[in-house]
Parts: structure tokens; sequence; C-alpha cells
């Protein structure tokens, strides 16, 4: 059997095993095993196995990875995130779905601290959802902005996606996280446009509240909130300023984070064993699950998949934007079954060649990655976003109302994605600047 087969029949069972339900590490590391076993031998395949785990993990750049888990963690258990609602409700409270739009502020600030989607889903969705509920807020209205404004933490510095996708492509991770910020800025806003006009146009989907407080109550909440972004710009501004690496900012920024907390006095022994164990659990099945997608991309080159997908976009001339759209269609349908990470590392060794052969940015193709893998925690019928503000609601809100909440956004998402692709210079003009 020809290397080339191999390699397609082994992307093939993967797919086969994925629908199956079988882990995304299980299905990659297996699946890539044996076809390096049969296209090199035995003795190959084991020593894939003794060799680049190791090497993953002594990666440099991701060790970035633990320390933007560690900093959002802290953040989270700590209190320094729950300041930032309160503090968005008072002062947006009088527009048109004010405390939707304060849920959606809330969530990019908590996504700046985090870099974690889910994470963000769930912390902001346990204080807002209640809070618009009470005042009669639209069911779909409150999860769906919950569900959707949780994605700015694929995409807002410091972003867990861009760490692993500048690590699998060799781009530099600080201008992959630099390159987030228009865009992700961009999504938020349009997410509060459509908010505000949908209440608008439709004022009984928010009804018109005036939470009374005091201008000083309001300046106080205010200034309860300056450890957070003082935080944020911090690690974001050392990097674009290129006074420190991902991985240093990473590290200053889960120190100051301890060090805020204990000036505060919030910093408890259950804080500390919590943020630490949440963090060392995501970054060890995050890192297993890259392990086995480098598998993937070893197998792939022995049998000269990349090589192949190379020469046919040399053979048909393929432009940027005809690839862009080919990747995004691919990504929205695997994105309905699989999580974001997993997707972009099953996908990444399929796509790469390709667009190192079109010779696109590499930066910007992350942006788009991102995104898209943004829009996958949406979508039906495994939107994992929807999924995690379930689990908060409980039975107080059915699935289908909150993924009918989500619609709304996702129409929002195919705007965002339009503008990115027409005009790349939204994610590459920031990271010019870093020279």
């Amino acid at each position: 059997m020809e290397k080339l087969t191999i390699g397609g029949l082994g992307v093939g069972l993967i797919l086969v095993l994925l629908a199956l339900r079988v882990p995304i590490a299980f299905a990659l590391g297996g699946v890539s095993f044996l076809g390096v076993m049969m296209v090199r031998g035995p003795q190959a395949a084991l020593g894939m196995v003794g060799s680049l785990p190791f090497d993953f993990a002594a990666s440099w750049e991701l060790s970035a990875v633990p320390m933007f888990l560690l900093m959002g963690a802290v953040a989270f258990h700590t209190g320094l995130t729950a300041s930032l609602y309160t503090a968005a409700r008072l002062w947006l409270n009088r527009l048109p779905g004010g405390l939707a739009v304060a849920t959606n502020f809330t969530a990019a600030g908590f996504a700046a601290a985090s870099g974690s989607s889910l994470a963000t889903a769930a912390a902001v969705g346990r204080l807002a959802i209640p809070e618009m509920l009470r005042y009669g807020y639209d069911k779909a209205l409150a999860t769906g902005t919950v569900a959707a404004a949780g994605t700015l933490g694929a995409l807002i510095p410091p972003s867990i996606a861009f760490v692993i996708y500048g690590w699998f492509t060799q781009q530099s991770v600080g201008a992959l996280l630099i390159a987030g910020i228009i865009p992700g800025l961009l999504t938020a806003a349009i997410y509060t446009v459509m908010i505000v006009a949908r209440c608008v146009a439709n004022p009984a989907l928010a009804p018109r509240i005036d939470i009374t407080a005091a201008s000083r109550e309001k300046w106080a909440a205010l200034l309860k909130v300056w450890p957070l972004p003082l935080l944020i710009l911090f690690v974001i501004g050392s990097i674009y300023a290129g006074v420190a690496t991902p991985t240093e900012a990473g590290a200053l920024g889960a120190f100051f984070a301890f060090l805020i907390a204990l000036v505060q006095g919030r910093l408890t022994l259950g804080a500390v064993r919590h943020s630490v164990s949440e963090a060392l659990v995501t970054t060890a099945s995050l890192f297993f699950l890259a392990v086995g997608a480098v598998f993937l991309t070893r197998f792939l080159a022995m049998a000269g998949v990349p090589r192949f997908i190379a020469e046919l976009v040399t053979q048909y001339q393929l432009g940027p934007i005809e690839l862009v759209l080919a990747m995004s269609a691919v990504y929205v349908v695997l994105g309905m079954f699989l999580d974001p990470i997993g997707l972009m590392l099953l996908t990444l060794p399929v796509f790469l060649p390709a667009f190192k052969a079109a010779g696109v940015d590499l930066i910007w193709i992350g942006v788009i990655v991102v995104k898209l893998i943004e829009i996958g925690l949406l979508t039906p019928p495994v939107g994992i976003n929807v999924y995690v503000v379930k689990g908060v609601v409980g039975d107080a809100v059915p699935l289908a109302t909150i993924f009918r909440g989500v619609a709304w956004f996702l129409a929002c998402e195919a705007v965002i994605m339009a503008m990115l692709i027409t005009w790349p210079q939204l994610s590459l003009w920031l990271p010019a600047l870093m020279g």
C-alpha cells in the first residue's frame, strides 16, 4: 500500500473514531502510531512515542499556558472578577438591554484575565444570568449573551488557543496575542450593537430598569475594579512593548494576581489550592491532546500528505480567499461536534501546508482559525459554551431556548468573519507596529 494512501486512510479512520466518541487524544495518538508503524516500521513508531512527548513538553513557548491559566484561576477564585460585573451593571443599566450589555463587557474583561472561553461562560453566567432573569429579561437573550460573550476568551489575549497555534505553526506567540485585540474588541462591540438594537426594536426582551445608585456608589464600584484592568494591561503591554515574552508576562501576571489578592485580603488557602489544582488539571488535559496532534503531524509528514496538499494548491492555483473559505466550511461543520482545541490540532496538520504553499500570512490565518473555533463553541448540536450555560441555569431554561438566543450572535459572527477575511489589516495592524 502506498504511503499517501495510508495517510488518507489514517485521516478517515480518525474521523470515524471521533464520530464514535473516542477521546480526541486517543484517536489522534493511536491512529498515528499505527500509521507510522505501517509506513516506517515498529522501531520508528516506538521512537516517536519515546521522543516527541518530551520534546513537546519541554517547549519554552508552551510554558505560557499554565501561567495564563493560573492567573485566570486566581482572579476568579479570589473574587477579582466579581466586582467587574457589579461596576458594569451600575454604569450601563440604563441602556436598552443594559444588563446584557454589562454582561457582554464583563465577559470581555474576564476573558482577558483567564484566556478560557469555558471558564468565562461559567463564571459570568453565575453572576449575570440570575440578575437578568430577576429583572424579567428574555431567557433566550440572557443565556445567549453569556454563551456568546464567553467565546471572547478564545480571542482576547491572553488566549490559550493562540499560544498553542503559535507553537504549532512556529509563529510569534506575542504577535498572535496582540493580533487578537482588535478582532476581540470588534466582536464585543458588534455584540453590543446587536443587543441594543434588538432591545430598542422589542422592549419586552429587556424591561428598562433603573438601579438607583448615588454617584459616590458608582465611582466606588469602579474603583474596586482597578486591579483587574491593571493586571490585563500589564500583561498585554509588556508583550506589546517587547519587554517580556508571553511566558514571562504570564508568570508575572500570575504573581501579581496572587499579590493583589493578598493585599486585598482575599488570598485564602482554599483559593490557592483551587487555583493551582484547576490550572494543573486544565494544562495536563490540553498537553495530552496536543501530544496526539504532534503524533498526527509526524505520521502525515512520513506519509507525504503535506507535500501532496502543497502540490494541489500549486496545481490549481488556489488563492488565499479560496483556501480560507474552504477551511471555514470544514471548521463550521467539524466545530459542531469537536471541542475547539481538539478541532484546531486535528486540522492544522492538513491545512498548514496549503497555506504555506500559497504564501499566506500565518498570523492572519491564526486569527481566522481562533475565530472559527470560537464559532464552534456555539453551533449545535455540541456547542460547548451552550452546555456550560445550561449547567449554570439547570432546569430553569431549556437547552433549545439557549440555542435560540445564541442564533442572533452567530449572525453577528458571520458579519465579523466577513470583515476579518476582507480586511486582514484588522488582525495585522497592531502586530506590525510591534516591529
